[in-house]
């Protein structure tokens, strides 16, 4: 198994990847659209994210809206709430079952029984990433369509919000985590692979002895 240290640095992307995901998944600026206009004293800064639409003016006042309806929303958005659910339920659960896992607590069992569960763990971290960028890099996508799409007017164009962002390094860390995980459990049953273990031999004149001796008893 890899080391306590590497381990324990591997939980603590772990945990950081998680606290990412759940403030992506309920921050509001996934995409951002400054509409400054001729004064800058009536600016305008609106935010789209997956469960509301906020709205700030330059003058101090701040004003959301939540989406209710789950069917009149696009595609990438359904998804993107689905996705990034599971993502958090997913790290959630890793870090619990690798608290378990970890050479550095005194839960889990023997050394077999921890291995597999720092694997069990690791999985969970992995898919989690996985859930975490495929919705991200989606919307991502979506955003940069519609900026570059002639047809739209500028008004009605957004850039990636800070939320994207989150989502892009929080799901960078869990993989990571996973992969140290994953990885962790395997060193040992390499080891046992690549070097089995020797077979104590008796010297021969022990052996010729021991021969001797047996045939001894039978005359």
């Amino acid at each position: 198994m890899a080391s306590a240290g590497l381990q324990f640095f591997a939980f603590m992307l772990a945990l950081f990847g998680a606290f990412g995901d759940i403030a992506a998944t309920l921050l509001p600026n996934w995409k951002v659209n400054a509409d400054v206009g001729s004064n800058i004293i009536t600016a305008i800064t609106q935010m789209q994210g997956l469960w509301m639409d906020c709205t700030w003016y330059s003058t101090g006042m701040f004003s959301c809206t939540l989406k209710y309806s789950v069917l009149s929303l696009p595609i990438y958005i359904q998804t993107a709430r689905t996705t990034m659910v599971l993502s958090c339920i997913l790290s959630a659960f890793g870090i619990c079952i690798t608290t378990v896992g970890m050479k550095c607590t005194k839960l889990g069992g023997d050394t077999d029984s921890k291995s597999h569960t720092c694997f069990a763990g690791g999985v969970c971290f992995i898919l989690a990433g996985i859930f975490g960028l495929v919705p991200t890099s989606w919307y991502t996508r979506e955003i940069i369509s519609n900026f570059l799409d002639q047809t739209i007017p500028e008004s009605s164009k957004h850039e990636p919000g800070g939320a994207v962002y989150i989502g892009f390094i929080s799901a960078g860390f869990l993989l990571v985590a996973g992969m140290i995980f994953c990885t962790s459990c395997f060193k040992k049953q390499q080891g046992a692979w690549i070097y089995p273990p020797k077979q104590q031999h008796l010297p021969s004149t022990m052996q010729e002895s021991n021969a001797g001796y047996n045939l001894k008893d039978y005359v």
